[in-house]
């Protein structure tokens, strides 16, 4: 609908009218009321003040009609306080006045949740209409992605991310492309959103009320049992090596609000998403304990022979394999330290039949059982 119309549809026109007979209207900019005594409806938005009769109602003013309609879609189409506070989010309403958005709408206005990216137009009769398609396939044509109408079918589409891997983190920036919703209502977008980000949107919403509740690391501690009681002897500085390697932008999409303690703050940044982590997810909690277990080692020193190109490569590797980088490289890019062949170069020249580096054994006692590969947990 644009903001030049002005005909509103006969179910439009008795919702208005039934709500009017119980209670006065104030929504969105919109405020209006009857009259009984004069049998008139006075309406108001920020440009008319109109009354008028029973018959004449369906004809008022163009921006008026657009706020009715406004009003009739949140307030009688929209099922939930969530799913309303969702989709005016994704229509910059809290930014806008109608006429303004209407506008926009007619063209679309995008938003991006995670790696989605939504779209919102408008239908003739002022309801709106959404399209969510993976941000890395914004500028795609439709006929190259494959079309879903079933918004229950993301949870399929997240399982597996573009190598056929399982996700375990649904959060995580993994999320395969080639996809397309063209044309979800707004409980079967809200439906869409949930199936690729469980709980994002919900927890969003507690965040704007103020009524998130964060349960910290300490806490999570507090709960754990079993195998899991392990993370109770993390130290507090592994656990921020933990946040920093598990909960950045580039490993998760959530931001992270939790901290060591409601009054022990974490040093690590806690990422940029638009939807909160409200405490320490499972993904977190399972590294955790394993880096619990590696945390019982007493550090060695060791001593290798290595070029100073050769300690860079060691280093330029980890940061490969930290970033996930290592298949970008190339078989020909031999300047790579990560390159396959410069590896197994480096491997040939540097490291024994043992697989040791440098031939420098590991644990020079011969005991190989030592904490971090003890699988009887005491700490239970």
């Amino acid at each position: 609908m644009s903001a030049v119309e002005s005909d509103l549809s006969e179910i439009q026109l008795a919702a208005f009218r039934e709500t009017l007979a119980e209670e006065p209207i104030e929504y969105d900019g919109l405020a209006a009321e009857y009259d009984a005594d004069e049998e008139a409806y006075h309406i108001e938005t920020p440009e008319h003040q109109t009354s008028v009769s029973a018959d004449d109602l369906g004809t008022v003013a163009a921006e008026q009609a657009a706020y009715i309609t406004n009003w009739y879609f949140y307030t009688q189409q929209v099922g939930s306080e969530i799913k309303r506070a969702f989709c005016r989010w994704l229509e910059l309403a809290e930014d806008h006045p109608v006429p303004d958005r209407y506008d926009a709408l007619a063209a679309g206005i995008d938003r991006e949740w995670g790696q989605l990216r939504i779209t919102t137009t408008l239908a003739d009769d002022g309801t709106r209409r959404y399209e969510v398609r993976h941000v890395d396939d914004s500028d795609a044509n439709t006929d190259t992605l494959t079309t879903h109408t079933d918004p229950f079918d993301a949870r399929d589409i997240g399982t597996l991310d573009a190598d056929g891997q399982y996700r375990p983190l649904r959060t995580a920036p993994s999320l395969d492309s080639g996809w397309l919703f063209p044309d979800l209502t707004a409980d079967e977008v809200y439906e869409a959103v949930e199936a690729f980000y469980p709980a994002t949107v919900v927890n969003w919403h507690r965040e704007q009320r103020g009524e998130l509740d964060i349960d910290h690391w300490r806490d999570e501690q507090d709960r754990q049992s079993g195998i899991y009681n392990l993370i109770t002897v993390l130290p507090d500085e592994a656990v921020e090596w933990a946040t920093a390697a598990c909960c950045d932008d580039s490993q998760c999409l959530k931001r992270r609000e939790w901290e060591l303690s409601e009054d022990e703050p974490l040093d690590a940044d806690g990422g940029d998403g638009v939807f909160p982590c409200r405490e320490p997810c499972s993904m977190v909690v399972a590294a955790g304990r394993e880096w619990a277990k590696l945390e019982r080692e007493d550090t060695q020193t060791y001593e290798f022979e290595l070029t100073p190109s050769e300690k860079e490569q060691l280093e330029e590797i980890v940061d490969a394999v930290a970033d996930d980088t290592v298949d970008e490289i190339r078989e020909a890019d031999l300047d790579e330290s990560a390159n396959r062949y410069r590896v197994r170069y480096l491997r040939e020249k540097r490291f024994d039949d043992d697989g040791n580096l440098s031939g420098t054994p590991t644990r020079p006692d011969g005991d190989d059982n030592d904490g971090a590969n003890d699988t009887d947990d005491h700490d239970e």
